[in-house]
């Protein structure tokens, strides 16, 4: 059995429906079932999945494709990575399978990253390295992390790695547009390298830390490149996703640092922002990792804000967020080291919610001996407390207010109640006045665009319509039509059968005929078409392509200047307008 038939094998034996419901919720409607795009910025469910297709595709951002597509899009995987994930459910070996490696046109800048990567982990294994490891053993960074971890050094030369990569081949321009070199120069010396990985696990980036006492920038990272912007990456991402997953949350922190002595103590579903800001890109990844959150940054008052602010992002996007405090502004890393790995285990088992945590930092510089101070404070409390959907949640807040203030649990519930009949008011008027999405341009479906998407599918879904096909009697208008269906004709002779969904891996590294494939999928055709269907789906291509000929002919008439061939041409059209009429 080769690689296709066993890929093809692998994508029988699951279903597309239970695959993505396992990561999104979906709702049938008709023969199709419908979710929320995780692709683009979603609140109205606009991805349809087929089961009777085994596709998926998004009518708003147009993300479609089988499950292995599904996969690798919502996972950030390779072909194979997807692949591995279905062949564990369906209990297929894959063993020694070979996949040919889609080239990419970053390929070159991965294999330099890698490079470099390499000489830096060996200069931490030299002599050079003394004083750096001294420096890394005294922050609790033993070999056994350095190892673990891939943390290399930089030395105090500053054109080695570039004239090390210019022997390799590599242009000065290359590296330096991709952020190793500055002109001829290296970016980093005397400093300690961590790598920074792309969401597969590829080294695209650094973040050198000084070592040696001098005044300089402590850290200095990569300059955002083609491969690498820190707004799009999380630290750890790659291998935080199966932990994630079995655990159902992921905890989430500022820098890899953190990440590196959480993992230490044993906690591994976690992913670092490279800051405390989050971006949109980031929130949405994510997401896609979990919808249970747990936000554990510094102990600091930047860090305090940015739980909320970070909370807040991830709250819009559905998220179930909560909080870890960390006292007197220390990180997780100065706070695993102080008090161990265990009372930070409690922190995170213990953590509060989001909306506990507005609450507690509303009292914050609360002056408690005014009383209109206290009433700010309350009414700000009632606010928060009327957004929270747990009714018993809400009661202990209103309980501890009427405790703590000396006020009456029936004054708290009318105010309560009041602010929550407002709220609903106001998100009935939100969606009332939601703009209506103005229509996207699409391409003209007449008939003759009808026919011969119809035709194209049927080929793959009907042996009769290959048949024709093969026999010279469809014609299609188009050189990407044509060129997919000599695709068809093709896979079909090779493996005896063919489905849309099978067909979507075959074609996986041709881009152009995927996108055809997609406007023929796109269009909701009967799995079973009649003889007679057929034939007047190819008398209109006959039609239109009698019609082209005619065009083709009045156009040479109008700038044929001989009377004979004049003739000769005006005789030619009589001929296709009698066939043309013909064929109506």
């Amino acid at each position: 059995m080769d690689n296709t038939n066993i890929i093809n094998e692998i994508r029988s034996k699951v279903d597309i429906v239970d695959i993505i419901s396992s990561y999104l919720p979906l709702t049938q409607r008709g023969k199709n079932y419908f979710g929320v795009c995780p692709f683009h910025d979603d609140t109205n469910p606009s991805m349809s999945v087929s089961r009777e297709k085994q596709i998926y595709r998004c009518f708003s951002c147009g993300a479609s494709g089988n499950v292995f597509q599904f996969i690798i899009d919502y996972e950030h995987v390779s072909f194979r990575e997807a692949l591995c994930i279905l062949a564990q459910k369906t209990g297929i070996a894959i063993n020694g399978i070979r996949l040919v490696k889609k080239k990419s046109k970053y390929d070159k800048f991965y294999e330099i990253y890698e490079l470099a990567h390499k000489y830096y982990q060996n200069n931490m294994s030299s002599s050079y390295a003394k004083k750096a490891k001294e420096y890394l053993n005294n922050r609790n960074i033993d070999e056994e992390m350095i190892k673990k971890y891939k943390i290399g050094l930089s030395l105090d030369k500053n054109n080695h790695l570039t004239q090390l990569l210019i022997s390799k081949g590599y242009d000065l321009n290359t590296l330096n547009a991709i952020g190793l070199t500055n002109y001829d120069k290296d970016v980093y010396t005397n400093r300690i390298m961590f790598p920074l990985y792309d969401l597969n696990g590829r080294v695209v980036a650094f973040s050198g830390r000084r070592y040696d006492g001098i005044k300089e920038n402590k850290y200095v990272n990569t300059k955002g490149t083609e491969i690498f912007q820190k707004g799009e990456t999380l630290y750890n991402y790659h291998l935080a996703r199966e932990f994630v997953r079995s655990k159902n949350q992921v905890i989430v922190m500022e820098g890899f640092m953190a990440v590196i002595r959480t993992k230490e103590a044993g906690i591994e579903n976690v992913v670092g922002l490279m800051g405390t800001a989050m971006t949109k890109e980031q929130a949405n990844l994510i997401k896609r990792l979990s919808e249970h959150v747990i936000l554990c940054l510094d102990g600091d008052e930047p860090g305090r804000k940015a739980c909320l602010d970070n909370g807040n992002e991830l709250e819009k996007l559905g998220c179930q967020v909560s909080i870890v405090e960390l006292d007197n502004g220390l990180d997780p890393d100065d706070y695993i080291l102080k008090y161990g790995s265990e009372s930070f285990q409690n922190l995170i088992n213990n953590s509060i919610t989001l909306s506990d945590y507005r609450i507690k930092r509303l009292k914050k510089n609360i002056n408690l001996n005014s009383d209109l101070e206290k009433t700010e404070y309350i009414h700000s409390v009632l606010v928060e407390t009327s957004k929270i959907e747990d009714e018993i949640h809400r009661e202990f807040i209103l309980k501890k207010l009427a405790k703590e203030f000396e006020i009456g649990y029936n004054t708290l519930e009318k105010r309560l109640l009041s602010l929550m009949k407002e709220n609903n008011q106001e998100e009935k008027k939100k969606v009332e006045n939601i703009p209506l999405k103005p229509e996207i341009p699409t391409i003209k479906k007449d008939k003759y665009y009808l026919a011969t998407y119809a035709l194209l599918y049927y080929m793959l879904v009907d042996k009769k319509c290959l048949n024709y096909y093969e026999e010279g009697k469809i014609h299609f208008p188009k050189e990407e039509e044509r060129f997919l269906a000599s695709e068809i004709s093709y896979y079909y002779q090779k493996y005896g059968m063919i489905t849309p969904a099978d067909f979507y891996t075959y074609l996986n590294d041709k881009e152009e005929l995927l996108k055809v494939l997609d406007r023929v999928l796109e269009l909701d055709f009967d799995q079973e078409v009649t003889e007679k269907e057929l034939l007047d789906n190819i008398k209109v291509l006959q039609e239109y392509q009698i019609q082209q000929e005619i065009k083709k002919q009045e156009k040479k008439l109008k700038e044929e200047t001989d009377i004979m061939k004049q003739a000769e041409i005006a005789l030619k059209i009589k001929e296709l307008n009698m066939r043309l009429k013909e064929s109506l």
